[in-house]
């Protein structure tokens, strides 16, 4: 008994001492291994709006674009600008060649800016002919922005537009155009009010050619909106965002205007879009019944809302977040 006794004290001496030296940490140690609280519920387990995290919605997905170079394997040519003097460094691309290629995948990868992926286009692609990138998300996803990181001169024109029915029609979220009216039949800079919040509007911002590399195309969806303030009560503005599909249209290449002089081969060779990052920031679309959305067996997005936490004696059992969360999929509930 002795022995049992001295055990006994010699435990919990070891358990107050690891509390003291860690903070507790030696007591609390399994209770840090709980799951954390379902944001869908409350501290009652009753049901309550929650959202989904903001995430990059592009970020490793396929972009499907109409061009891209190095079938056959060419050369492209980049132009750098010292004074007033132009010089112009040629390389190949090549679709065969690891170390050459610039494929679409480039585009959603891992963005580092001290080793640069970029997709690019073949040479010069111009104006009334297009290049367009088009990305399915999936799912419905309420759309922050639209952000587009650019290794050649940003575009003298392009236009975002969005899907809210997988690709099958699509509408305008935004135009770039240093000649709105002549590229896309609108003026350029229109005031939004609450009459046309929904609608695209065309601004010469960010369309010049400088920088020749590195320049940045940022779409903000609710950017002067003026409901914006209130947007969990504006179902315009709701739909305004809800997007299954977005797609990027190159429609005009910006030049030095040497493209139809004596060395015009070796000018036109100069001329391509290149984009290193394509980005979509936003929200998978659960109208306020699940937390975060899944991929199922199929590879598909779905809602995933835990189950609620057990009720406590003589409280009854609150009701499940279910049918009301579920669009085009399955709502999976674990």
């Amino acid at each position: 008994m002795l022995r049992i006794a001295e055990a006994l004290v010699t435990l919990v001496a070891v358990s107050l001492m690891a509390e003291g030296v860690f903070g507790g940490y030696g007591m609390s140690m399994f209770a840090a291994q709980t799951s954390p609280p379902d944001p869908c519920y409350d501290e009652n387990g009753n049901p309550r709006r929650c959202i989904p995290d903001f995430v990059n919605s592009a970020f490793g997905k396929e972009v499907r674009v109409s061009s891209t170079c190095g079938k056959p394997a060419t050369r492209y040519c980049v132009v750098a600008e010292k004074g007033d003097e132009k010089s112009r460094n040629c390389h190949i691309c090549d679709a065969g060649d690891p170390k050459k290629y610039h494929p679409p995948a480039y585009l959603t990868d891992l963005n580092n800016p001290h080793n640069l992926t970029c997709w690019q286009s073949e040479n010069y692609i111009q104006y009334p002919q297009n290049v367009t990138l088009t990305l399915s998300l999936g799912k419905k996803f309420e759309v922050t922005y639209v952000s587009l990181q650019f290794c050649s001169p940003r575009p003298e024109s392009m236009a975002i537009f969005k899907s809210m029915d997988y690709g099958k029609s699509w509408v305008p979220f935004q135009f770039y155009s240093t000649q709105c009216r002549k590229m896309y039949n609108r003026p350029n800079k229109a005031a939004i009010t609450k009459q046309n919040e929904q609608e695209a509007i065309c601004t010469d911002s960010h369309t010049d050619m400088h920088p020749l590399s590195g320049g940045l195309i940022a779409f903000s969806t609710l950017d002067g909106r003026p409901s914006a303030h209130d947007f969990d009560n504006s179902p315009v503005l709701q739909d305004w965002v809800t997007a299954t599909d977005i797609k990027v249209t190159f429609s005009r290449l910006h030049t030095f205007g040497d493209e139809n002089e004596d060395d015009s081969e070796l000018a036109r060779d100069s001329y391509f879009y290149s984009v290193s990052d394509l980005q979509v920031g936003g929200r998978c679309k659960c109208n306020g019944h699940a937390s975060r959305c899944v991929k199922d067996r199929d590879g598909n997005l779905v809602y995933l809302s835990v189950p609620a936490p057990k009720p406590r004696r003589n409280q009854p059992s609150p009701p499940k977040l279910e049918a009301s969360c579920q669009d085009h999929h399955t709502a999976l509930l674990a």
